[in-house]
């Protein structure tokens, strides 16, 4: 299996015209596989190295002698094709009409994906920087100075940070809070509304995550979406999809006002850029209310319609990269298909990781199929800093959780990654635990 997954992967294999092995990647460093395998296995040199050093080491001996690129189990960054590396290869100039085309092909293509499009009265706005920039320009630049009110739908750590956010930037905000491990119930969601309504102090915006990427629950955002307008029909929705977006189906339709996500996530772009999918009417009510210069949201949009440029220096590559990545996304079959093999990515997993006798930490009535988050086992021997470093040595990148209160950690579906990667993973996952003395499966 892992010779065919070699030979069939292209760049991450190390094969054929593509190829681009790790070791090279080292030369252009000044670096060679020796070089790293010394620093490993050398232990008249070994204190000359640093803990930090020595870890690094050994991850890039372990990769270099695995003749592949490690696979990213991770919610973002993520493993991404062998096209969407090649489609960086090229320089552009920000001005130049070879790069704007490219820009002005990505925006139209965005919000054909959320099933609307300029003609029907939406915008989609680029800006530089990661997904949280993106959540932090839509909530600087939509929500008046005075009279305006959020609130915040809370269900994990972004929602948190959006409440962060708001204190920061000086925005009224309350939030609605739901423990990590359940989804957004929309009864409660619409009587807290009312609430506020009644006391004479209503809500101008309400925020709400799509796919939590805290934990992996997905909220029921179009049951949450029509319910929420079609009693309060004047409130501006801010839906943020960082990580949902792209494999869930998210319709501007459904009554979202700015959908926010980013081009490392399940269209399986690179780090570069977030976007705004926007409400023509809601964007250009934002005019003169941006609490920041270079998160203006309506200032950016503006430039892009009067010189279709960036205000800034824009992410070229990334921007080019994401093209090719929208491109095989409609390949695969937007939505559908991005899901289905997510899925099954997910299925393999699950199996398993249950038979390995991990307990999941979400519900599987509202856990996604894009982020597992499994609780770490009460054994005396299962160290997670170990677990994780010693899967990273053997090629496999996953993260450690960021559930408040309880420790585990995350193993993701997303990227360019196929069910043979995920049991190669878990192959790994029993390998691993085999070497610190953890046996299987676990119990209690």
């Amino acid at each position: 299996l892992g010779s065919r997954v070699l030979r069939t992967r292209g760049i991450r294999g190390c094969a054929g015209r593509e190829e681009m092995s790790l070791a090279a990647s080292l030369t252009a460093r000044g670096l060679n596989a020796g070089t790293c395998a010394g620093l490993r296995l050398s232990r008249g040199h070994q204190p000359a190295l640093t803990p930090l050093r020595a870890r690094a080491a050994r991850r890039w001996s372990a990769n270099i002698a695995s003749r592949r690129e490690p696979l990213l189990f991770t919610p973002g960054p993520l493993t991404t094709s062998p096209t969407v590396k090649q489609a960086m290869l090229v320089d552009y100039g920000s001005r130049d009409a070879l790069f704007t085309d490219i820009a002005a092909e990505v925006r139209e293509r965005l919000l054909r994906a959320a099933a609307t499009s300029k003609e029907k009265g939406f915008e989609c706005v680029l800006m530089q920087g990661c997904g949280s920039m993106g959540v932090e320009s839509v909530l600087g630049s939509s929500v008046p100075r005075e009279n305006g009110k959020v609130l915040i739908v809370v269900n994990g750590s972004y929602g948190v940070r959006q409440a962060d956010m708001c204190r920061t930037l000086g925005i009224q905000h309350e939030c609605l809070n739901f423990e990590s491990h359940e989804a957004v119930r929309v009864e409660d969601l619409l009587k807290k509304v009312r609430e506020v309504a009644s006391a004479g102090s209503a809500f101008t915006h309400v925020s709400v995550v799509h796919h939590e990427t805290t934990a992996g629950v997905i909220n029921p955002l179009q049951e949450m979406t029509k319910a929420l307008k079609a009693e309060f029909p004047d409130i501006i929705l801010i839906v943020d999809s960082m990580s949902g977006f792209g494999s869930y189906e998210l319709r501007m339709d459904w009554g979202i006002d700015f959908a926010v996500s980013s081009s490392n996530k399940c269209f399986e772009g690179v780090p570069g850029f977030s976007f705004a999918l926007c409400k023509r009417e809601a964007l250009v009510a934002c005019e003169g209310r941006a609490r920041s210069v270079s998160l203006d949201l309506f200032g950016q949009w503006k430039f892009f319609e009067e010189q279709a440029q960036f205000r800034f220096t824009p992410p070229t590559q990334s921007v080019a990269a994401f093209r090719r990545a929208m491109m095989e996304w409609e390949e695969e079959g937007g939505f559908v298909g991005r899901s289905a093999r997510y899925t099954a990515n997910y299925e393999c997993m699950k199996r398993e990781m249950l038979a390995m006798g991990f307990k999941f930490y979400v519900p599987e009535e509202c856990r996604s199929n894009l982020v597992s988050s499994f609780i770490v086992p009460d054994h005396p021997k299962f160290k997670l800093a170990t677990f994780c470093d010693k899967l990273i040595e053997r090629g496999f990148v996953i993260y450690p959780g960021k559930v408040a209160g309880v420790e585990t950690f995350r193993v993701c579906s997303i990227g360019q990654l196929f069910p043979e990667d995920c049991q190669l993973l878990m192959d790994a996952c029993r390998r691993v635990c085999a070497d610190m003395g953890v046996e299987l499966p676990l119990q209690g």
